[in-house]
């Protein structure tokens, strides 16, 4: 009964973590927004224990900021933050994507391309808004993972997910003030072609290039909110 208890409570803190995590990264709860324990236990009908474990592995990744006295906060978001995520995230999926080449599986490269055909053909702007169409967003990231896939690194796969994360926070809260627009589909297509060639040379280029211009598109918008 003791353990079926503890199954329970450690079950319901990572579905906590999970929607928090999810909000979060998505933009749902806003970069520096104050959290409000009492009303999480409230909304998603759970104990004060389990929001404070999940609060507390969300801040060991960086996405909470937990103050002395004063609770807890979504991480807040900067240019020069940016600059250094864009910096290791560049090298980390440069690690990454060479080892799956030299890894390289015929269903590996089948999953590349059927994660690239359905981003192509997934709208990057919920229809009627501004916003960041959340099915292009899950989309891009089955793309960007699939390129990784066959790493046979576990802890770099490990620091590139949670950079992957960190960086989507940017972009989303900048899409709705970006003022440039971008051929992305034909970004994606080479990145991919050039890993189909087993080009790591081309592929280090490509991505370098396809995140610097992702993080200059975001400063620019980020300017225009302060």
């Amino acid at each position: 009964m003791q353990n079926a208890a503890l199954k329970i409570k450690k079950t319901i803190a990572n579905d906590v973590y999970t929607r928090l995590r999810n909000q979060i990264i998505a933009c749902t709860l806003r970069p520096g927004a104050k959290i409000n324990i009492q009303a999480l236990c409230a909304e998603m009908d759970v104990s004060l224990g389990a929001v404070r474990e999940a609060l507390s592995k969300l801040s060991a990744e960086g996405l909470v900021d937990a103050f002395e006295q004063r609770g807890y906060a979504v991480a807040e978001v900067s240019i020069e933050d940016l600059r250094e995520l864009t910096a290791a995230r560049i090298k980390i999926e440069q690690e990454c994507i060479c080892s799956a080449i030299d890894h390289r599986t015929l269903d590996w490269e089948t999953e590349i391309v059927a994660a690239l055909h359905r981003l192509s053909n997934t709208p990057y702007i919920l229809e009627g808004t501004t916003l960041l169409d959340p099915a292009w967003a899950k989309a891009h990231h089955a793309f960007h993972a699939a390129l990784v896939a066959a790493c046979d690194n576990r802890w770099l796969l490990r620091m590139r997910s949670q950079l992957y994360d960190q960086s989507e926070r940017y972009r989303q809260v900048s899409v709705p003030v970006a003022r440039v627009k971008r051929d992305v589909k034909t970004e994606h297509d080479a990145i991919a072609t050039a890993v189909l060639k087993h080009d790591k040379d081309e592929v280090r280029g490509l991505i370098t290039a396809h995140l610097e211009k992702t993080t200059s598109i975001v400063i620019e918008a980020l300017k225009d909110m302060t």
